[in-house]
């Protein structure tokens, strides 16, 4: 018989306009009885229903994250009572029996047995400088769009400019660009002056993947209003990252931890801190956040068949960006630690799952570099080509392994005499 965990707590049904909580109340016979009341989700209701809970002693509380519905009420009862955000495919009610009643009564009788799994809900400023990291990662697939957006108005206008050039929005060609919506009549010999340093070798063959372009007026309009909304895009990303840095400041220390792990940089480890936190004891292990960040292969076995191994869709935002960071490791010259491990893997599995390998190790490493507050120290790592600072740091750490390890092959270590 499962046991019950917590005699009073609360199952509460989110919606947009309203929420139904039930009040779950277990005397000491194991009898339960419940107490039900509909809220609007307008902050002076939800405050009632602060109060309403308090007056039944109830600290105890579990919603599902449906939406950013869940938000508001997680706001006004976090200081007062302890909120645990579900997942909503484990709090899924039987079909054909519910209700809104039902299901924040079914909630409430999950969540008494301590059986509904929390989601991750970091503290409020580490999820300030989140919200401020994900809006940044949106501006950025934006500005994306607009780039490719201007390309495809080129190409539609004969112009084969990104053929010669690597960046469409680089100077020479944002200069010529800008020269090819504003002029009357091409002047290749005035193109040719818009070109800056390396690009004026490849002078002619730029001017002959202008040359015989046909610019309509719907194309022009659309490639300038390209341009003012990509330099508008810059900016606000420029806003961005200042703001993001004023509220990483209290946690530069850990920032300077983490760029100690080859492919990370200062802005990569503040993003990355926004999504996964500074406390590491909330996650049970490396493996519990590998797996929380979608970078572990689902459990799905069956008549002892494995019928899927493929990663999980969490992460949205973190998977991303580990991977980068992982792209940005195996080609770190300086500390080849990852490249190596990442070649091995290559041969056997290809580069995408060696990639994703990287991705996680890097994971790994970040959680037990937080966890101890030590930068990058691997055991498996070449000591001869080690930093020499860092060498220096762990030195006697070196040497005690090296003896223990000496001693255990049957040699007998003297101490040097001091005279």
């Amino acid at each position: 018989m499962l046991k019950i965990v917590h005699p009073i707590c609360c199952g509460i049904d989110v919606h947009k306009k309203f929420l139904v909580a039930a009040i779950a109340i277990t005397d000491s016979n194991n009898v339960t009885t419940y107490v039900k009341r509909r809220f609007s989700t307008f902050n002076s209701d939800l405050i009632k229903l602060r109060d309403w809970l308090l007056s039944y002693n109830c600290f105890e509380v579990c919603m599902e994250s449906t939406g950013k519905y869940w938000i508001p009420i997680f706001n006004v009862l976090e200081k007062s009572c302890h909120v645990v955000i579900a997942n909503p495919k484990y709090l899924r009610a039987i079909k054909g029996q519910k209700t809104d009643d039902k299901d924040a009564t079914w909630i409430a009788n999950l969540f008494k047995f301590n059986i509904v799994p929390s989601s991750f809900i970091p503290p409020e400023d580490i999820r300030m400088l989140r919200e401020l990291v994900r809006y940044r990662f949106k501006l950025i697939g934006h500005r994306s769009s607009e780039k490719n957006r201007l390309q495809n108005a080129l190409t539609v206008s004969n112009i084969a400019l990104a053929s010669v050039v690597t960046d469409s929005f680089g100077k020479s060609a944002s200069s010529i660009i800008d020269y090819i919506l504003t002029c009357d009549t091409f002047d290749p010999e005035y193109c040719k002056s818009l070109l800056h340093k390396t690009l004026y070798k490849k002078a002619d063959e730029i001017i002959q993947s202008i040359i015989g372009y046909e610019l309509r007026d719907d194309q022009s309009v659309k490639m300038k209003v390209c341009r003012k909304h990509y330099d508008f895009i810059n900016q606000c990303v420029s806003d961005l990252d200042k703001a993001i840095s004023q509220l990483a400041k209290p946690y530069q220390d850990l920032i300077d931890i983490a760029v100690t792990l080859p492919g990370i940089t200062e802005k990569s480890a503040t993003y990355i801190i926004a999504e996964i936190g500074t406390d590491m004891t909330v996650f049970k292990s490396d493996k519990h956040l590998c797996s929380w960040a979608g970078l572990s292969p689902q459990n799905n076995e069956s008549a002892g068949k494995k019928k899927s191994v493929h990663v999980s869709r969490a992460g949205v935002y973190l998977k991303p960006l580990l991977i980068q960071c992982a792209n940005a490791a195996i080609r770190d010259k300086k500390n080849p630690y990852f490249r190596l491990k990442y070649e091995r893997i290559k041969k056997r599995r290809g580069h995408k799952r060696a990639i994703v390998a990287i991705a996680r190790m890097i994971l790994t490493c970040l959680y037990h570099m937080l966890l101890k507050r030590e930068p990058f120290n691997p055991s498996d790592a070449d000591y001869i080509n080690m930093p020499e600072k860092l060498y220096q740091k762990h030195k006697q750490q070196y040497i005690k392994k090296a003896i223990k390890l000496l001693e255990k092959e049957g040699c007998t270590i003297i101490p040097p005499t001091i005279t």
